[in-house]
């Protein structure tokens, strides 16, 4: 069985948005045509506190983009994004969510960052996506969303080390880019580890 993971499509992570990327909106139409050849849609949603320490507002004298050390941790500093109760923390309005099953919160800790689906970034604890995917006899996982070179990355990553054969579609994604080559370099690792890197033509056409 096959399922489509949706990487928060949210609206800070859309232009406009606190934490935007770049033509983020992009990934929503083929998010949605893509849905309706799975047999299971699930989302993640990143789902902050206001005290979140991967926000650079609660480290006084430190500037978005810093590497700060968190628990042990490389922390990136982000501005406030995603923040529990904000418009910003919502789905994207032109998202489909009616096939969604289920929708698993990230990064509700304050203390550690969440940028896989399945784990916080010290592997410390699970969302419970892993188990649910299981539980339902998923075996195989397509992961598209935002962004490419954090939270699109990190999921794809975690659903091969689970075991699922795992497939990222580039262009239902976007990247941060910190740095120019990031997109690249995220498909590039994800590549090396296994992970699947097709169109979605070939999905759509299938």
């Amino acid at each position: 069985m096959e399922a489509l993971i949706l990487v928060d499509i949210q609206h800070d992570f859309l232009p406009g948005g606190a934490l935007a990327v770049t033509d983020g909106d992009a990934v929503i139409p083929i998010a949605n045509q893509l849905q309706s050849h799975f047999d299971l849609v699930v989302a993640t949603q990143d789902f902050h506190p206001e005290n979140h320490q991967s926000f650079a507002a609660n480290h006084p004298g430190k500037q978005i983009g810093n590497v700060i050390q968190l628990n042990g941790l490389d922390q990136v500093l982000w501005p406030n994004h995603c923040v529990q109760g904000s418009s910003g923390v919502e789905f994207a309005s032109d998202l489909q969510m009616d096939k969604v099953a289920k929708v698993f919160p990230k990064g509700t800790d304050p203390e550690i960052d969440s940028y896989s689906g399945f784990f916080d970034n010290g592997h410390r604890k699970a969302t419970g996506l892993g188990d649910y995917l299981k539980e339902h006899g998923v075996n195989r996982v397509v992961v598209v969303g935002l962004a490419t070179d954090y939270c699109v990355k990190f999921t794809a990553l975690d659903a091969k080390k689970l075991g699922f054969d795992t497939t990222v579609v580039p262009e239902a994604t976007r990247a941060v880019n910190l740095q120019p080559q990031d997109f690249e370099k995220a498909i590039d690792e994800m590549a090396e580890a296994g992970v699947k890197i097709i169109s979605s033509t070939e999905i759509l056409n299938y």
